[in-house]
């Protein structure tokens, strides 16, 4: 891709695919959501997640995608099973944790052991439990395919999205 342009004006060019891409990207706003695991030392890990999408109702199967250089990663290609927490906006902070330093992620009471004493986030508007069935790598990335085998439903709570490298909450009806 040479140059990205505005449906009503060329002000802004972009001269390679990998801004074209980030750019374009930074548009999207997304969900956000957080996956959380334990590595093989026992330690608790977890990540935001922009890219979890529900893939089939039957069997239920959602993915979320992640680099293979990711802190987590190890924890994710050697454990069974992850807690995927849909956030709010009321979880704006812990989402802010969960992307930061990873080794900071778990310091405060914002979670507790949950199922299989994993991590579970508290006081998110829903979590679930999956199994990993498939991680796929894809050049320095990987998708992974989880079964849902349990959950809980919190509070209800609107949307925490990603837009611009900024959490928000969605506006007025378009």
């Amino acid at each position: 891709m040479k140059s990205m342009e505005n449906s009503t004006d060329h002000a802004e060019q972009v001269v390679d695919d990998l801004s074209a891409f980030k750019l374009a990207f930074r548009r999207l706003a997304a969900g956000v959501s957080a996956v959380t695991a334990r590595d093989p030392d026992g330690r608790p890990v977890g990540f935001t997640a922009t890219s979890l999408a529900s893939l089939a109702a039957v069997p239920p199967l959602a993915t979320f995608n992640m680099a293979r250089v990711s802190s987590a990663w190890r924890a994710i290609e050697q454990t069974d099973h992850v807690i995927i927490h849909m956030l709010g906006s009321r979880n704006r902070r812990v989402a802010e944790i969960m992307a930061g330093d990873h080794d900071h992620r778990f310091d405060g009471d914002h979670w507790a052991p949950g199922p299989l004493g994993l991590p579970v986030l508290k006081d998110v508007p829903a979590w679930m439990l999956g199994r990993i069935v498939g991680r796929y790598p894809v050049h320095e990335n990987a998708v992974i395919v989880v079964q849902i085998e349990d959950g809980s439903l919190g509070d209800t709570d609107e949307a925490l999205l990603y837009h611009e490298r900024t959490f928000l909450r969605p506006g007025d009806p378009a």
